[in-house]
């Protein structure tokens, strides 16, 4: 780290007024959703003048509406898509052990193999797993990191997912993951970073005509920039910066519930989709005593909204497919939250969302701007790459090697070096090594009864994460907004906090 990483009101103040004082910039970033800040990164630690605009917020859109997992490809593999699951595989170590071992851990999966599964299918999700070992092994990442996948008995099955039905199970085939302990603190931390070396972050800043001009959201002034290239890294509404391409977005529901609606998961309870092959129904340990589960892929036509919303259907659809291997079944009346995110998928003829390929692309306007689209989150680092890498050539710029492959993010902490930090356990496994400096930023106080988020989080959301409403506090630095009756008993901490 080579610089300040924290983000803050003064800070954003002070860096808009640079840019009017000096607004020649080599790389501005239209975007703050993981692509974005991946290549604010990337951009500024190669030496280039970088400035990340966002119009709203770290992670507003759909980079905090994912699954949460850092995965090695599996679906990919199902469908032939093997380049993309190498990819996948090759950042998942990435992330799990170089650059972001605080903030994505190892997480089993288990196929409960009930009557419903068939032999054919049991063989497929086999003969799958044991691919993604190969894989694992061909993108260097140890079995220390991620056991082989193996079969496991009726009674593991069941202390790893205590709510599957016992009549009939003849045990469970378990895989190993990655995931993420919040993906909106993922895009946080490469904010952060991006700013310690040297990138100018700014949310509530509109990009206007093209990024020549920068808009201040808050206080309505304008600044001109002189950016050398620009590249456009806005999800789902690059095709409103780039007109040039067209986008066709496919949305992707969760499920939020109270863990105890499970009996207490110990891993992913994988569902395979009846009459489906490679896809499944995740239902996912979470932070805050949650589960969520998901996944969707449908079509989302239309004007994209700041917040998708699930359909009836999609609910309907996320019940029906794991009520087929549990107990009691699950119903309306157990959901406490639901979320959306839309995936920007570049347009392709015909077929449906969930068979276009997830493979990012860069493209050049004719005015230059470069687009980057498509991917998912496991990939943010790679997209970024080849993003920066373009820009460079597409601008003449002079630019150093591209570093992020072994860049640890702000926070980064592993083995016996976190074991030495004194800090609760729940901060550590969150902020990794600035969990003491969290711990001292306030009160340990609860910010509403039941929560495990505390008013230290918060003041440390606004002194070193660029929050700068309650919102910013309670939907992206913490998930309190994932679920609508504890962000309402969180708002008052959270204005208190600004107060």
């Amino acid at each position: 780290m080579t610089g300040d990483s924290a983000l803050d009101a003064a800070r954003r103040a002070r860096e808009l007024a640079a840019l009017g004082a000096d607004p020649a910039v080599d790389v501005l970033v239209i975007g703050g959703g993981v692509t974005g800040a991946g290549v604010a990164l990337d951009a500024a630690s190669r030496g280039l003048r970088t400035v990340l605009a966002e119009r709203a917020d770290l992670a507003f859109g759909t980079s905090r509406w994912s699954s949460k997992l850092v995965h090695g490809g599996l679906r990919y593999l199902a469908s032939g898509q093997v380049g993309i699951a190498h990819e996948s595989a090759v950042e998942r170590g990435i992330l799990l052990q170089r650059t972001a071992p605080h903030l994505v851990r190892a997480l089993p999966q288990v196929v409960p193999l009930l009557p419903g599964i068939g032999g054919a299918q049991r063989a497929l999700v086999r003969a799958g797993f044991v691919a993604g070992d190969v894989l694992r092994r061909g993108a260097g990442t140890g079995a220390a990191t991620l056991p082989r996948s193996r079969r496991i008995a009726a009674a593991e099955t069941l202390r790893l997912a205590p709510t599957v039905r016992r009549a009939g199970l003849r045990g469970g085939l378990q895989a190993w993951d990655g995931q993420l302990v919040d993906d909106a603190r993922l895009v946080v931390g490469l904010a952060r970073t991006a700013a310690a070396h040297g990138a100018l972050v700014l949310t509530r800043v509109a990009a206007e005509r093209g990024g020549a001009v920068l808009r201040d959201t808050l206080s309505g002034e304008t600044l001109e920039l002189r950016p050398r290239v620009v590249v456009n890294a806005a999800g789902v509404w690059a095709d409103t910066v780039d007109p040039s391409i067209s986008l066709r977005p496919s949305r992707g529901t969760h499920l939020v519930f109270d863990d105890a609606a499970f009996g207490g998961l110990g891993a992913a309870l994988t569902v395979p989709v009846p009459g489906s092959v490679g896809r499944f129904v995740f239902a996912l340990p979470a932070p805050h005593g949650r589960v969520y589960l998901g996944l969707t892929d449908e079509d989302a036509p239309g004007p994209v909204p700041d917040v998708p919303e699930p359909t009836d259907g999609e609910v309907d659809f996320l019940l029906g497919v794991v009520n087929t291997v549990l107990r009691e079944p699950l119903s309306r009346g157990d959901i406490r939250g639901s979320f959306a995110g839309l995936r920007p998928l570049l347009r392709t003829e015909g077929g449906a969302t969930a068979d276009i390929s997830r493979r990012h692309a860069v493209l050049v306007s004719p005015t230059g701007m470069v687009t980057v689209v498509g991917g998912k989150l496991t990939t943010y680092r790679r997209m970024a790459e080849d993003a920066v890498d373009t820009a460079v050539r597409t601008a003449g710029l002079t630019a150093g090697p591209c570093r992020t492959r072994d860049l640890p993010l702000v926070g980064a902490v592993a083995g016996a070096a976190r074991d030495r930090l004194v800090a609760p356990q729940r901060l550590l496994e969150r902020y990794g090594a600035e969990a003491p400096l969290v711990a001292g930023a306030g009160s340990a106080e609860q910010i509403a009864p039941g929560s495990d988020v505390t008013h230290a989080e918060f003041a440390f959301g606004i002194s070193h994460e660029g929050a700068l409403s309650p919102d910013d506090l309670l939907d992206r630095r913490s998930r309190v907004g994932l679920v609508a009756a504890d962000r309402e008993a969180a708002l008052p901490a959270a204005e208190a906090a600004f107060g």
